[in-house]
């Protein structure tokens, strides 16, 4: 298990000890998160906004759960900071399904949104004002916020629950809250795993021998959907970039048939030359949840 990985979800004894000694920061970062809540600005952009988020850093399942929500409506846009991205500012990573960047340029996640939405384009901004004013402007009639549940905009606030729950429930650094737990009263709807959503995992072109590779967050999760022919793991930090040469040595040294990606793995292996195996993912999200959702965005239609 990679350091950060145990660190924040099956520490051992030194680091319980190096989370308890960083409590003061986390209390400075906390406090931090509760005077950006509460005295930022709100704003009202008149249509309906529907942020996905988590209190946790790192990955719950927020990529799924917009492209399977979003492919229930038209005219959607998403807005994503595009997290470790090449660009700067704004850019239009596509239009209206059609791609207009390239994934370094727009980032692992709104990369694969854009390619998995036909139906919507996605935008890329570190301002998510600047962002929402283009996405209106480009005429969406609703708007997907990637990790949006801090943002102080009148909006439908979804917060995913994973199964996979910190040992602390601590802010950053002696944990991995971004918030303190009770921000939850923010949340609109509670969307837990498990409960309201299910993980369900197809393999893509199988192979006999797959070694496993994968830079995501938490790769933990992706053991109970690995099938017995997997040879070796190797897991790289969130959002890493991919050495071909070291991939093919590894990939030689297993004596692998192919690669085992993630789909937003996949994307940053596009031309690589090499045989990959990928695990497609889908939630299974209960109906109620995603009526509650029509119900939000049909309110806005009645006001117009």
């Amino acid at each position: 298990m990679r350091f950060i990985d145990s660190y924040f979800y099956n520490p051992n004894f030194l680091q319980k000890c190096l989370s308890i000694a960083l409590l003061p920061i986390s209390l400075l970062y906390a406090i931090g998160s509760i005077i950006r809540r509460r005295f930022s600005t709100f704003h009202d952009f008149h249509i309906p906004i529907i942020s996905v988020g988590n209190l946790v850093a790192g990955g719950s399942g927020k990529t799924p759960f917009i492209i399977e929500v979003a492919k229930n409506f038209s005219n959607v846009c998403v807005i994503s900071r595009g997290y470790k991205r090449s660009s700067k500012g704004l850019v239009i990573a596509s239009l209206n399904g059609e791609i207009k960047t390239s994934q370094e340029e727009a980032g692992d996640e709104p990369y694969l949104i854009a390619r998995e939405l036909k139906n919507a384009s996605v935008i890329v901004c570190k301002n998510r004002v600047e962002a929402v004013h283009k996405a209106k402007e480009l005429g969406a009639k609703v708007i997907f916020l990637d990790d949006g549940f801090r943002f102080n905009f009148k909006k439908l606030n979804i917060v995913l629950e994973p199964l996979l729950k910190p040992y602390f429930p601590f802010c950053l650094p002696s944990g991995i809250y971004r918030e303190i737990k009770s921000a939850l009263k923010y949340a609109d709807i509670l969307v837990r795993e498990g409960i309201d959503y299910e993980r369900e995992v197809n393999i893509e072109s199988p192979s006999e021998r797959m070694l496993l590779l994968t830079a995501i967050a938490n790769p933990s999760r992706l053991d109970a959907f690995l099938p017995d022919s997997v040879v070796g793991k190797i897991t790289l930090n969130d959002h890493s970039r991919f050495d071909i040469q070291a991939l093919q040595d590894s990939i030689k040294e297993h004596n692998a048939t192919s690669l085992l990606v993630t789909s937003k793995d996949e994307v940053k292996l596009f031309g690589s030359g090499l045989d990959l195996s990928v695990m497609r993912l889908r939630l299974s999200i209960d109906s109620q949840i995603l009526e509650r959702i029509k119900m939000y965005v049909m309110s806005f239609e009645s006001q117009n």
